[in-house]
């Protein structure tokens, strides 16, 4: 039995835009991609160009509107699954690269949404998110690592970020800093865009990554950094983040659902010499598939309004971004089951993906981070 396609659920019925665009974002996956994913994951090849080529073929802004279509949240997370089919890590750094350009976009800020979101979309601009001490900051797992001072026309900030991705010297990212207030007031923060070659800005190299190597990832030090008005997202920032919380996490899912069918494609190869064998296996593929096709019309459903702020709709996207790194562990670990002795050689794409899927439950909402998220949410639904 050959691989299964992606799941049909991410597919959009009679959209010829939609489909022409995962065909052409499969062809860049599949072929240029697929040449340099081992050069990624082990050599720390930052995958520039084939970025900029599925940015050229609309694969990181369907999920904006203002690039020559409406916004497709759904065939957003369908593009970023086929290149994480292929590559977990470029995947990941088109997730970064697409929520980047929904700061933008969601900002409302006229030097943000013209020109930079413009080249954003069009991959001439490539950008993150240090959004995840935020995220923990607000769901009371650790403290803001950036503090901004007022000052005429804008704020100094200082502090450091110790990991922040898809970066290069000529990179930006969404960052938030908490913002010094008198005694007694309430907190307040600042989201703003942070340029790596702006004053008072400092990157600094991480230690090796495991599956992660070519990311682009590092540290960011800022010293008294001025943020005015032109860098600013939001401010406040907790307003914009109830706005866009949802849209921020349910894009993750394309991760999770390209990794778990790259594990599925990977046991398929193997069933003809060790399908005899590999039946008294758990997570046998057709299993698995059902369960992703499962997920994937859910996500789809969730996909139709990112922009729902209903704590019950929010709950809902943080159980199915759970539910897919849980079935992306399973699945690469059932992959390498299935491929056994081959599947455990380092230039093996199974043993890429175990890794891949390791990073898929871990990076912020991990999924601890998820279920506490899910348990806080609940209560507080819950009627007196």
């Amino acid at each position: 039995m050959k691989p299964a396609d992606l799941p049909p659920q991410l597919h959009l019925e009679g959209a010829l835009r939609g489909d022409a665009l995962i065909a052409a974002v499969r062809a860049i996956a599949q072929g240029p991609l697929a040449a340099q994913a081992e050069a990624i994951d082990r050599v720390g090849y930052y995958p520039r160009a084939e970025l900029q080529q599925l940015a050229a073929v609309g694969g990181i802004s369907a999920h904006l509107d203002s690039t020559g279509g409406p916004a497709d949240y759904g065939l957003a997370i369908r593009a970023m699954a086929e290149v994480s089919r292929v590559c977990g890590a470029t995947g990941f750094m088109l997730w970064c690269q697409a929520v980047c350009g929904l700061y933008l976009q969601q900002s409302g800020n006229p030097a943000l949404v013209g020109e930079v979101l413009q080249r954003h979309a069009s991959g001439a601009g490539l950008g993150g998110t240090a959004l995840s001490n935020p995220m923990k900051s607000y769901a009371q797992i650790e403290a803001l690592l950036l503090q901004a001072t007022p000052v005429e026309g804008g704020y100094l900030v200082n502090g450091t970020l110790p990991w922040v991705s898809n970066l290069g010297p000529d990179h930006y990212c969404g960052a938030v800093a908490a913002i010094a207030q008198p005694d007694g007031a309430a907190p307040r923060e600042l989201m703003f865009l942070l340029r790596c070659d702006a004053p008072g800005v400092e990157m600094r190299e991480c230690p090796s990554f495991s599956g992660m190597e070519g990311t682009g990832t590092y540290a960011l030090r800022l010293k008294d950094h001025f943020v005015g008005a032109d860098h600013t997202i939001a401010d406040p920032t907790k307003p914009y983040i109830a706005r866009i919380r949802a849209a921020f996490v349910m894009l993750q899912c394309g991760m999770a659902v390209g990794v778990t069918q790259g594990a599925i494609d990977s046991m398929w190869a193997v069933e003809a010499q060790l399908g005899h064998v590999n039946q008294f296996l758990e997570d046998r593929p057709d299993a698995l598939q059902a369960e992703l096709d499962a997920l994937s019309t859910r996500v789809m459903r969730l996909a139709e309004t990112p922009f729902d702020t209903r704590t019950e709709f929010f709950i809902d996207v943080l159980d199915a971004r759970a539910h897919g790194a849980e079935l992306c562990l399973r699945a690469a670990q059932s992959a390498l089951m299935h491929q056994g002795a081959r599947g455990y050689l380092m230039s093996s794409d199974v043993q890429r993906r175990v890794r891949e899927s390791h990073f898929v439950a871990i990076v912020t909402p991990a999924i601890k981070h998820l279920r506490k998220e899910i348990a806080r949410l609940s209560t507080e639904e819950m009627p007196s």
